[in-house]
């Protein structure tokens, strides 16, 4: 009954609490649910409780999607349910494009919006537990309702400052079922630590998908199954029996005699197989010239400028990344080149780049000004 009053309204708000430290896919705990006239809280843990509902408000798309910081949330619903809500709203994102500063914390959101203070004592709960109290009750669905008003708040400024397509980009983005595939073949690419050459970068390439389905398949978190710093010392020493396994330090005592030393020895061979031209090339860190460096240097300052002018995000128009690509490529193919980016700073970028604008002070803060020839 109340889904399908949610589903009626122009917009309900969504929030979900989970825990995974435990396990490798988030286990949903309690899904809470505000519109302009009803809310609502859904033990998705109660015994004999059928979700089609909720999933099916998920997926109609009469109403609007709230969430603030989305990407968990429809992490969870995709990977339960198979279903990408739509549409979405994400207040976080729209915060950033209303002037409200980068990654803004729903504490600080609520605050600026509606003029409360939340009362956050029960944000570090076990939701998995049972019973919940009536005070983890009241500010799981306090986070909801806060929502709803602050929905309401930002689509206003949106449509007031003519700004809510600038959403579009971000929010496809969020919805892309790809944004929240996990292909064990690319596991490799979340590590931090760098293989010393491309041999051990094919090494590791193949631990870290075995790893990864191993993970999967038994719903376990992936150091569970084994530590970061132990690939990098398997990709490192790449064993060829299970007798060496036991020479390595990141290995606990015994394990050469596991069941799973069988798979790593495996893994590493497959790895030395490994046709080198699937191994992508070492990077050693920036390999950009001085002059490229420089640009990068300068086009941090613009771009500050631009997001301070507009009262935007300087994240939303341009990362580092982006910037990096700018100077040492003529028409790079990234965000801050397309749309409403390009029209705020991209284009303002390229001529920085061809030296058709100069950078001066003026009152304290930075101007863009046509550059002086001759």
């Amino acid at each position: 009954m109340a889904c399908r009053e949610f589903a009626a309204s122009p917009y309900v708000a969504v929030d979900t609490e989970f825990m995974r430290e435990q396990t490798f896919w988030p286990q949903l705990c309690l899904v809470q649910l505000a519109g302009p006239t009803a809310e609502a809280i859904v033990d998705p843990m109660a015994k004999g409780i059928d979700l089609a509902p909720f999933w099916a408000l998920m997926g109609d798309t009469r109403a609007v999607k709230v969430f603030h910081a989305a990407r968990q949330d429809i992490e969870i619903v995709y990977t339960e349910a198979g279903i990408m809500p739509a549409p979405v709203f994400d207040t976080q994102v729209a915060a950033m494009v209303c002037g409200f500063g980068e990654s803004v914390s729903y504490v600080n959101l609520v605050k600026k919006v509606t003029g409360e203070d939340l009362d956050k004592s029960s944000r570090f709960t076990d939701w998995s537990r049972r019973p919940l109290s009536e005070k983890q009750l009241v500010y799981a669905l306090g986070d909801v309702t806060h929502l709803c008003k602050i929905y309401e708040f930002l689509k206003a400024e949106l449509e007031k400052s003519g700004r809510a397509a600038w959403l579009d980009e971000d929010m496809a983005e969020l919805t892309d079922p790809n944004t929240y595939e996990t292909h064990p073949d690319d596991a490799w690419q979340r590590l931090k630590l760098r293989a010393k050459n491309r041999k051990s970068l094919a090494v590791l390439m193949e631990l870290a998908a075995w790893r990864e389905r191993l993970a999967q398949a038994q719903n376990v978190p992936r150091g569970r199954i084994l530590r970061d710093e132990a690939l990098y010392d398997l990709s490192n020493q790449m064993p060829s029996s299970t007798e060496q396994l036991g020479e390595l330090r990141t290995l606990s005592e015994g394990f050469a005699r596991s069941a799973r030393a069988r798979d790593i020895v495996e893994a590493v061979k497959r790895g030395l197989e490994r046709d080198p031209k699937t191994v992508p090339p070492i990077n050693h860190g920036n390999q950009m010239t001085a002059e490229a460096n420089a640009t990068v240097e300068l086009l941090k300052v613009l771009l500050k400028s631009a997001a301070a002018r507009h009262r935007v995000a300087p994240r939303m128009i341009a990362d580092t990344s982006e910037l990096e690509r700018l100077a040492s490529e003529t028409e790079p193919d990234v965000p801050a080149m397309r749309g409403w980016r390009r029209q705020l700073f991209g284009e303002d970028a390229q001529r920085l780049k061809r030296g058709e604008l100069a950078l001066t002070l003026s009152g304290g803060e930075v101007m863009a000004i046509p550059a002086k020839r001759g």
